[in-house]
């Protein structure tokens, strides 16, 4: 009844020479014991049996059903010890006679050298002659274990790949440049006219920007947190989107499920997770200004820099960063982030020069990207912990059937 006690009888009949199974006239049919029967004929181990509380009568009927059940199991040799059903002594014991045949049977198999050995060798042959095929079972089951692990891991490296992926998208392709980062860009340059005299110069172009924003710092403050917090809200839905991708797939994987309910955590994000994906941009935010400030390498440029303010050029070039595309915007919203994408670039261009743009442009993205990628490598060795906690041997299979190979050649 209880599994424990199954696999302690597992361990004890393994280690037996001789099995001793005792059941009744009522029970003996049932499946449990026929299980392990079926494992005493693939091991070739050595049985008897014993068939108790025997009605009156029905004797015959019972050897004849039973019998019939061990030659169909492959156990035709086994000893059968039918007891009837009696009434226990004053100790609560079987009356002697009762017992006669097994007691001598035993006896004499305990006092026959040669008999015991016969037994002995019967059993340990037929253990050898099964373990290549046992150990082809267990190697088999070993190695679905090991690809089964391989696959988990597999699918979180390709989650976290697309995640990534989704991200380096959505930060080019004008994602980014919707509903609050639009207004807080009208607010940065202003619209209208200003879009209309854009080719008029730098000169009228700076002073423009720098008259919108002198004395008043907060659009700029506020065009950047607007993007720095659409950035937080792609990273952390990407990454839960990595996670809930691992959780679904998983699933579908036999044994990766029973992980899964085991560690739930695995198809969230951690605590603590937008703290992390904020301090990332606000870093990144700051990497990108000390680039605005190592590109003005002569004064002209240092001038214009400094003429418009760094944290003001460098959030020009955020946007500019996440206008490369635009590919998934349309309609009014092409027309809108499209011109405040020119308006950026053409900015930027004013200052450093096109071919400078495009460096700063692409550098400040591969260093967000790069920045992502380990966030995401810390995600993906949080849930690799779990995956290294089951105990799966790779070279397990391999270990396995060159034993069983060496037992084999050392018979």
């Amino acid at each position: 009844m209880v599994a424990g006690n199954r696999d302690l009888a597992r361990q004890l009949l393994g280690a037996a020479d001789l099995w001793l199974f005792v059941t009744t006239a009522s029970r003996y049919a049932d499946a449990v014991p026929w299980e392990m029967l079926r494992r005493s004929v693939e091991r070739g181990t050595s049985v008897a049996i014993v068939l108790d509380r025997v009605p009156d009568g029905a004797s015959e009927e019972i050897a004849e059903h039973l019998g019939g059940m061990l030659v169909d199991e492959g156990l035709t040799n086994s000893p059968v010890f039918a007891l009837a059903e009696t009434t226990l002594d004053e100790q609560g014991l079987l009356p002697e006679p009762d017992v006669a045949d097994l007691r001598g049977w035993l006896s004499r198999l305990g006092e026959d050298q040669r008999a015991r050995g016969l037994v002995v060798r019967r059993t340990l042959d037929g253990a050898l002659d099964s373990l290549s095929a046992r150990v082809d079972r267990l190697a088999e089951a070993s190695s679905t274990q090991v690809q089964t692990i391989e696959q988990m891991r597999a699918v979180v490296d390709v989650a976290y790949a697309e995640s990534i992926e989704g991200v380096s998208t959505g930060m080019s392709d004008g994602t980014l440049l919707r509903g609050e980062v639009l207004a807080r860009w009208q607010e940065f340059v202003g619209t209208g006219e200003f879009l209309r005299q854009i080719e008029v110069g730098f000169g009228r172009l700076r002073d423009r920007i720098t008259a919108a924003i002198k004395g008043r710092p907060a659009p700029a403050t506020e065009l950047g947190q607007a993007l720095q917090s659409g950035v937080v809200d792609l990273i952390i839905a990407h990454t839960e989107d990595a996670n809930a991708t691992v959780a679904k797939r998983w699933r579908t994987i036999a044994g990766a499920d029973d992980v899964l309910a085991k560690n739930p955590e695995i198809a969230t994000v951690p605590d603590g997770f937008e703290d992390d994906v904020q301090r990332l941009v606000r870093d990144w935010q700051q990497d990108l200004l000390d680039l605005v400030r190592s590109e003005g390498k002569d004064r002209r440029t240092t001038a214009r820099v400094l003429s418009m303010g760094v944290n003001a050029v460098g959030v020009v070039l955020m946007l500019v960063v996440f206008s490369h595309t635009m590919g998934t915007l349309g309609g009014a919203e092409v027309g809108i982030a499209g011109g405040s994408a020119v308006v950026a670039q053409r900015l930027l261009e004013a200052i450093f020069g096109d071919q400078a743009v495009r460096t700063l442009a692409a550098k400040a993205r591969g260093d967000l990207l790069t920045k992502v990628a380990e966030l995401h490598e810390a995600q993906k060795d949080r849930v690799f912990a779990v995956t290294d906690r089951i105990d799966v041997d790779p070279a397990g299979p391999g270990r396995l059937l060159d034993a069983a190979a060496d037992v084999a050649v050392a018979r």
